[in-house]
């Protein structure tokens, strides 16, 4: 990214700021162990959320907290720490700094309107993210991660090179040590096996009407149809083809007035917000996993 970014006051706030996230069995006292051991460990919670899955009978927590002195914590040994606490409980849990920005690589294909918003709101310091680098499956968009100083890379995929393609990106993956892959708009189905190495790590984004209007110009043929509305949806990338949790959706409503044109406009808008909002969430420690559900601390 260029040097220029200014970072925000939310990311500011963040600096001496850490995360903890946790899921586990619904039972009594785990709010209480929590806030002890904080409290043991000399920090201050500035921010706690927390919800009970009666259905599931799962708990899911997220807590930001500070060092009473202002100065930084011993992370590891806190780590250690904490996990005398989550044995018991039978926590699944992370702990991390909150100014620890997230390494994104972000795939794209040839629409580049969710790529622009991206790296767009990563160099204003609204997603306090690093973009690692950009892969697509086709030169065209080379030219728009060039203005924003960010490493492109094209890999081409045919029936006969998808394998060494997918090698390809998992090197990438390992060499920049990505946190997470952003499909914005990337228009290749990812085989179940990189699907599982990616689990939890990856977001894709797509129009909201499937399977409705499936192929080619989906909005035109929405157009034609006469919807009223068009949406899209974020979803964490499954070997199950746009079925993977969701994140964040974002629907508008179309007018009679609106051309084709107008419309996949408003559509191609709701992508680029469903998928930023899902970006940040992500990159900020909020969104934990239900089965095939996520719940999200805003």
């Amino acid at each position: 990214m260029t040097t220029a970014q200014v970072p925000t006051a939310q990311a500011a706030s963040r600096v001496s700021d850490y995360v903890l996230t946790l899921s586990c069995p619904e039972q009594p006292g785990i709010v209480y162990a929590v806030a002890r051991f904080l409290v043991d460990h000399g920090c201050n919670i500035v921010e706690s959320r927390q919800f009970g899955d009666r259905e599931t009978g799962r708990f899911f927590m997220r807590v930001q907290f500070e060092p009473v002195t202002g100065t930084g914590l011993d992370l590891a040994r806190l780590r250690r720490g904490f996990a005398h606490v989550a044995g018991p409980l039978g926590m699944s849990w992370r702990l991390l700094a909150a100014a620890e920005r997230q390494r994104v690589l972000i795939m794209v294909s040839k629409y580049g309107h969710c790529l622009n918003d991206l790296l767009f709101r990563a160099d204003s310091g609204w997603l306090d993210i690093d973009v690692a680098a950009v892969v697509s499956n086709h030169p065209d968009l080379a030219v728009l991660a060039d203005n924003y100083d960010v490493p492109f890379h094209h890999v081409p995929v045919t029936a006969a090179t998808k394998a060494a393609a997918e090698a390809k990106l998992l090197e990438l993956v390992a060499d920049l040590r990505i946190d997470l892959v952003v499909l914005a708009r990337y228009m290749q189905v990812l085989t179940a096996g990189l699907c599982k190495q990616l689990e939890g790590r990856a977001i894709n984004i797509h129009h909201s009407m499937l399977p409705s209007f499936k192929g080619a110009r989906p909005y035109q043929q929405a157009y034609r149809r006469g919807v009223k509305l068009v949406g899209a949806t974020a979803h964490y990338v499954t070997s199950d083809l746009d079925e993977g949790p969701i994140i964040e959706q974002e629907v508008a409503r179309v007018d009679h007035s609106m051309t084709a044109q107008q419309v996949t406009a408003l559509g191609r808008d709701n992508e680029c917000l469903a998928l930023a909002r899902a970006v940040r969430w992500h990159t900020e420690n909020r969104v934990l996993l239900d089965n095939g559900r996520t719940v999200l601390f805003h």
